[in-house]
């Protein structure tokens, strides 16, 4: 089987990284792809990887080539693309497609179309409001008394979302969105959403528009800075399965979120394939008398503990990939087409015992701006220790075939043990072999993970591990 994947970060590189290593694979197309498809190491067989020069936004384009190569499985990643309604036109050309359509795809394009529809589900998240006026939302925001975020209700390339810490902020949020557009079209509308307080986890799922099978829960790492500190990013680095999702939590994520959003898409008619991925807050939670408390802002009051949505996104995310396929037993292939095929249900997805951590190594400047072709050395090294894989994001070939920089995050590192520890020390471990002028990474991806429970292999789990 020939497959397209779409896209050109550290997530396509480590789905076709994934799906060429499916006994089916005979060619891996990436489109446009990155620095990675020269050469990309694989344990058991040796697919071949090639990048295909083509927009991820254009259709036409990309369906023409499919026929042409018969491409018997394209996988969509960036939400770019889904936007652009590439699932709805392979679909029109009865090409298979693994993807959300455009219609669906709106839990994620639009967060005041996100935020109405768990409304309407009964799907826990905060409170909220949207406009599309600047005087009523500034009205609006000067009448409510609980800390508040900021949000661009179209895709701003991760970056409309702003968290701000006094009102004067928030004010400054609305006027910087609506009416200075910093963002564009994407603050059209705005979400002047509750500020919520925990720790955040990402809770990824395969769906086939009926049935739902999670994935290990994962913690990115947004900021940019050790300690979570300075501006948020794409993600800094990630790893998996994440303790704070409990076996007993993750029931009730399945049965409070994601299975009521899967519910609720096809009954609107239009129904939910691909992965849904929730962002998630868990409240951080301290007794107080005989009743429990939730921080919120200053004070306290007696809240909801339940897990809330913060956002939903319509793909795998990005470092959150890199962790969690290096621990998939389960033919990638197979499980994309039970997806499309809507026996999800019959179709086992078994999960490798032990842990996976990626840690992101980013251009000087990231998330601001930042310098390009930078050489970057010690990937080859770095790939040949045990259980590390390195997956380029912001790289690119010379002419020559030099190795250089050409994004902010440019390489995620990614380690694999029996245990999280392990894990995350090979991925550093890697990572100390790479090298390219001015790259940054975080030093505590995984931390705040590791006096908890490590293991996710007892009988409550719900992601079978052999």
């Amino acid at each position: 089987m020939n497959i397209l994947v779409i896209g050109n970060g550290g997530r396509e590189h480590a789905l076709a990284w994934k799906l060429a290593q499916s006994p089916r694979a005979a060619r891996v197309w990436v489109a446009p792809g990155n620095g990675a498809a020269a050469a990309v190491p694989l344990a058991s067989r040796q697919c071949p990887i090639s990048n295909l020069q083509l927009s991820t936004t254009d259709p036409q384009p990309l369906v023409a080539f499919a026929r042409q190569e018969e491409i018997g499985l394209t996988v969509v990643g960036p939400e770019a693309a889904l936007a652009a309604g590439i699932v709805d036109a392979f679909q029109a050309a009865e090409l298979p497609c693994f993807g959300p359509t455009r219609a669906a795809a709106q839990l994620e394009t639009s967060k005041a179309f996100a935020k109405a529809f768990m409304a309407r589900h009964g799907i826990p998240t905060g409170s909220y409001a949207t406009f599309t006026e600047h005087a009523a939302a500034r009205a609006h925001l000067r009448s409510v008394d609980y800390p508040v975020v900021i949000k661009a209700s179209g895709l701003a390339a991760g970056k409309g979302v702003i968290v701000p810490e006094s009102r004067g902020e928030a004010e400054y949020a609305l006027s910087l969105l609506m009416v200075e557009r910093a963002f564009g079209a994407a603050g059209d509308e705005v979400v002047i959403e509750e500020r919520l307080y925990g720790q955040e986890a990402s809770v990824l799922a395969f769906s086939d528009g009926r049935n739902v099978v999670p994935m290990p829960p994962a913690q990115d790492h947004k900021p940019v800075f050790d300690g979570d500190r300075g501006p948020n990013t794409g993600g800094m680095g990630a790893y998996a399965p994440a303790p704070l999702v409990t076996p007993a939590l993750m029931d009730t994520i399945l049965r409070e979120i994601l299975q009521p959003a899967v519910d609720g898409m096809r009954a609107a008619g239009t129904p939910y394939v691909g992965v849904l991925y929730a962002g998630l807050m868990i409240p951080a939670l301290a007794p107080t008398g005989n009743s429990t408390v939730c921080k919120r802002g200053a004070g306290a009051s007696v809240m909801d503990t339940r897990p809330k949505v913060l956002e939903f996104n319509c793909r795998f995310g990005d470092p959150e990939t890199q962790v969690i396929l290096p621990l998939l037993e389960s033919d990638l292939v197979e499980v994309l087409e039970a997806c499309l095929n809507g026996d999800l249900d019959r179709t086992a997805v078994r999960w490798q015992a032990g842990a996976a951590a990626t840690v992101v190594a980013a251009s000087e400047g990231y998330p601001g701006s930042y310098p390009k072709e930078r050489e970057i050395t010690g990937v080859s090294q770095a790939s040949g220790l045990p259980g590390v894989t390195v997956f380029h994001a912001g790289t690119r070939r010379s002419g020559a075939g030099r190795l250089l920089t050409s994004g902010g995050r440019v390489l995620a590192v990614t380690g694999v043990g029996k245990d999280l520890p392990l894990a995350i020390s090979r991925a550093y471990e890697g990572i100390a072999h790479i090298h390219f002028q001015g790259m940054h990474y975080r030093r505590d991806i995984g931390a705040k993970a590791l006096p908890r429970d490590l293991h996710f292999s007892g009988k409550r789990s719900l992601w079978p591990v052999s």
